[in-house]
């Protein structure tokens, strides 16, 4: 009997370590996250957590603290949210829930979690932010047009301009000389009129 116990914990001790192997291959396929990903003081990072499509109406959070059962909720999904410097987004399209974190310091210098929330026993995957002590400086960076560009573009805007005196101009003329044509032709057949009686009253009485 002893023996038989002996061999049957043998036994049971590959079959719950293959299990268990097996399980967390499984989790690793169903959600996946970089294990480490590194921000600069001041900076900004995001952490992309891919999971299986069927879990696209599960509601997925990011959670901070060494131990998953003991991690505090930092900001969780439906669709965007943003809570104080960390913002969710979740493209149910592409599977992927997507984590930034904003303004890094350093007590963000820890282990995070990407979670999906699920009946029984969520779907967890660790991701540690490395805070590194750079200090980001944001520097002015102003461009310059070269010389020829600015003379191209003086040049243009001259060309435009003369184009805009020349068409106005011919414009005016053309109104000018219409309206000087109209008086003229007015003229013209006021005179051609009394000629034309004078011809038709030679014309009755001879």
């Amino acid at each position: 009997m002893r023996t038989s116990g002996v061999s049957l914990g043998l036994f049971n001790a590959p079959v719950l370590c293959l299990l268990w192997l097996t399980k967390d291959a499984v989790d690793s396929v169903q959600l996946s996250a970089p294990e480490v990903v590194t921000g600069v003081y001041g900076g900004s990072v995001t952490v992309p957590c891919q999971y299986d499509r069927q879990f696209r109406e599960y509601t997925k959070y990011w959670c901070k603290g060494p131990i998953y059962e003991l991690c505090e909720i930092v900001v969780k999904t439906p669709k965007r949210r943003q809570k104080d410097r960390s913002s969710i987004a979740d493209d149910k399209e592409a599977g992927v829930f997507t984590v930034t974190v904003t303004s890094l310091r350093a007590s963000d210098d820890d282990m995070y979690w990407c979670v999906i929330a699920r009946s029984g026993r969520n779907n967890f995957r660790g991701v540690k932010l490395s805070v590194s002590n750079t200090v980001i400086k944001t520097t002015t960076t102003t461009t310059t047009t070269t010389i020829s560009e600015q003379d191209q573009i003086s040049w243009w805007a001259t060309l435009r301009w003369i184009l805009f005196i020349l068409m106005l101009c011919c414009l005016v003329s053309t109104h000018i000389a219409v309206w000087r044509m109209t008086p003229a032709r007015k003229a013209r057949r006021r005179q051609q009129q009394p000629q034309q009686c004078q011809h038709q009253d030679s014309n009755i009485y001879g």
